[in-house]
């Protein structure tokens, strides 16, 4: 949806500096690549060299950041928080897709179901007995959704998305494509040479305005609930064992693994191939750094790496150790040669 330069500003409370007011803009863009008719954004001094060559109609960057080389045709959107009113502009000018009120004739829905108002539910699409669906909820093509299911207000389940039976999801929760909630969980003891497996008889709990990527597994309790707290993103392929608590505002990265009955306490940071053991607590706002294996507790605010996950810190000098230690081996093998030829001598 096109719009004027001072219509943009006016919605992000922005600043123009030069360009034309009336230019319009008709999308958003990278600062490496906009041309003429969009805007980008300038929030790091290491990309400003883009500037100088950009066609882009206009950028928004931060009061009081100094930038060089700005084209004679390119605006700057001066305001106090560019990035969030960058998204402000994405989100305008390539708004979401709206699914509007449809039930299709080839979804297959229980006669039982509870379906709330403005509904899409897409073909192909199961929903099974008991379910509850609030409104402005879109299950979109060939999503399964099982038995006592509740859903709350303006989610939308994303194709080919498996919600097993008595989940738990409240309002504004986006679960990709692929993902599967409510399998259950991993538990088998070994008796008589053989693995036998623990009932999974639990649920899963999502609560509002949680994201799960796609392909990303969260188990059900064995017993009780795995949880996952209110505004918590989840990337795409990630594990989340059975009876796991996640907190508040917690990142979960890409590829990382949570075994069971861990805590992970709010706005807690898993980066990317991190591996954490069961019975494990992550601290509030602590940071798993990518490809750590935590086998042990994370205090609140810290930062632990590698494996065994350790404080930053002492990880760091450990790898700069470990890195001089061909040169070290070097010193002690020319050392004991001196050594054996000054016993030799003598």
């Amino acid at each position: 949806m096109p719009i004027t330069l001072k219509e943009l500003a006016d919605l992000c409370n922005a600043r123009i500096e030069g360009g034309d007011p009336s230019a319009s803009i008709h999308s958003a863009a990278d600062i490496t690549c906009a041309h003429q008719g969009q805007v980008t954004q300038l929030t790091n001094a290491k990309y400003a060299r883009h500037i100088k060559d950009s066609t882009a109609t206009a950028c928004f960057i931060a009061e009081g950041f100094h930038v060089d080389g700005i084209p004679e045709n390119t605006a700057l959107l001066i305001c106090a928080d560019p990035e969030m009113c960058f998204i402000k502009a994405v989100e305008l000018l390539h708004p979401a897709k709206v699914y509007q009120n449809q039930i299709a004739d080839l979804a297959v829905i229980d006669s039982s179901v509870k379906l709330g108002d403005g509904l899409f539910i897409g073909s192909y699409a199961i929903v099974g007995e008991h379910t509850t669906i609030g409104d402005n909820t879109a299950i979109l093509a060939g999503a399964y959704i099982g038995n006592n299911v509740s859903i709350g207000q303006n989610c939308r389940i994303h194709p080919y998305a498996v919600i097993y039976d008595d989940t738990v999801i409240g309002n504004n929760v986006t679960i990709h494509s692929g993902a599967i909630i409510g399998a259950d969980g991993f538990g088998y003891k070994f008796r008589n040479n053989a693995h036998y497996k623990v009932p999974q008889v639990g649920n899963v709990v999502i609560e509002d305005n949680v994201e799960v990527g796609a392909n990303t597994c969260i188990d059900r309790g064995a017993l009780g609930s795995t949880v996952i707290g209110m505004g918590s993103k989840i990337d795409n392929l990630v594990q989340i064992g059975h009876n796991n608590k996640v907190g508040k505002h917690v990142i979960m990265c890409g590829l990382t693994g949570v075994s069971g009955s861990c805590t992970i306490e709010d706005y807690a940071i898993l980066a990317g191939s991190s591996g954490i053991a069961d019975h494990v607590t992550i601290g509030q706002g602590a940071v798993v750094m990518a490809r750590s294996g935590v086998a042990g507790d994370v205090p609140a605010g810290s930062q632990y790496f590698g494996s065994p996950a350790k404080d930053k810190k002492t990880a760091y000098k450990e790898q700069i150790a470990i890195s001089k230690l061909p040169d070290l081996i070097k010193r002690v093998k020319a050392l004991e040669e001196e050594i054996r030829q000054l016993q030799n001598k003598s």
